[in-house]
């Protein structure tokens, strides 16, 4: 066995080992293992969030910072590389890769949800439907397509311009040098693999919910763990299918399909929901986003108690959740994005979602909330079941 082989060998082994023990665990005392769990994010979101939200705007200003430097003249790989993909099948697989589930989920509960429980303002009025929608552009705009570009630059940087293997570790050479081939490079890699599993759990559990939430609503098939387990093996079963049929066919495929089937639902939600209303919020939320940037990206509301809890259940889980995401994100962007210029890369990845994040939470979220006001029903339901909910 040559020296990467057993490299990826030890890291997929020991990767193993820690995730099956901690679903051991869970299997045998889920009860005690939810509380343990619930207890460790409780106390690292209260104890952690200020970390989150400095290191997340701290690396936006780095992204920003190799916009305008000499730096985002390199490629992700040889001068001579040229990009495998079309720009449109590009961006729509980083985009899928990074929040296709988040925005179908979220769409229209998380706009619902800051709208009975926002930030600072009194629930359900004007000021929380503002508070509502800039909440939830910031959760989905720049600050977590930073942290996916920053280690998707790092890996590519490293594996196409460096010649080294595809892991974690060895982007941190630079820092820790040879160390990253021995014990040390191995526990980081485990630790992004682990945090790579746990992220996925969250997308894939979140999907497996709205699925068997919207076949409950409309056909009656019942809401629980046995059919959301179905849902899960179909949904990997397909994910295997397109993988191992490659980028080139089955996943720039879907991803493809993904958006097409996106865009005609955004249309659809656009046209029949109250159009100009969606036009004229888009753009004033983008504006009450920018000029409150600064603060929201900073303020762990110390002082405010209401703000602080809602922090905490919104904002610094997001922080954690995106950075859970990001090695297979950023090792998924970075293996498509070869032959690309560093700051074409990053404008793409900063700008585009955030664009198109705002129009579809505009969108989604004031249709959702006009429909519950008209039907208060639907403010009562889970989450996974609101969208399917607001549509009939």
């Amino acid at each position: 066995m040559n020296e990467k082989k057993k490299q990826f060998s030890n890291v997929f082994t020991y990767a193993s080992i820690v995730v099956g023990i901690l679903v051991l665990i869970g299997a045998v005392f889920p009860d005690k293992f939810g509380q343990a769990s619930s207890a460790v994010g409780a106390w690292i979101t209260e104890t952690f969030g200020w970390y989150y939200l400095t290191i997340f705007t701290l690396i936006l200003f780095f992204c920003v910072f190799l916009i305008f430097s000499p730096i985002g003249k390199l490629k992700l790989g040889k001068p001579s590389d040229k990009p495998e993909f079309g720009t449109i099948s590009w961006l729509t697989m980083l985009f899928s890769a990074g929040m296709g589930i988040g925005l179908v989920f979220y769409g229209s509960s998380e706009p619902i949800s800051h709208y009975l429980a926002p930030p600072t303002a009194d629930p359900e009025t004007k000021a929380a439907l503002a508070e509502s929608m800039r909440s939830v552009i910031l959760h989905y705009g720049f600050h977590p397509w930073a942290v996916y570009g920053i280690v998707a630059l790092a890996l590519g940087y490293a594996q196409f311009r460096k010649g080294e293997v595809g892991l974690i570790s060895k982007t941190l050479r630079p820092i820790l040098g040879d160390k990253v081939d021995g014990p040390i490079g191995t526990v980081v890699d485990v630790l992004a693999v682990f945090a790579t599993v746990i992220g996925v759990a969250v997308s894939l559990g979140v999907g497996a919910m709205q699925i068997n939430g919207g076949l409950d609503y409309l056909f009656g098939i019942p809401n629980n763990k046995l059919v959301q387990g179905i849902i899960i093996a179909v949904v990997t079963v397909l994910f295997l299918f397109s993988a191992w049929s490659g980028l080139s066919k089955g996943i720039q495929y879907l991803s493809n399909l993904n958006m097409i089937l996106a865009g005609l639902l955004f249309a659809a939600v656009l046209i029949l929901g109250p159009t100009l209303f969606i036009l004229n919020m888009a753009t004033s939320s983008t504006g009450d986003y920018l000029n409150t940037f600064l603060f929201n990206s900073f303020d762990v509301a110390p002082l405010n108690e209401q703000k602080h809890e809602w922090l905490q259940s919104w904002t610094i889980y997001y922080w954690g959740w995106w950075m859970s995401w990001s090695p297979f994100v950023g090792i998924f962007i970075a293996r498509i994005s070869r032959g690309r210029s560093i700051r074409e890369f990053v404008i793409a990845v900063l700008f585009v979602p955030t664009f198109v994040s705002i129009l579809w939470f505009s969108a989604f979220g004031l249709t959702g909330i006009e429909v519950a006001q008209n039907a208060p029903t639907i403010f009562e339901m889970p989450p996974e079941t609101q969208l399917f909910a607001i549509f009939n």
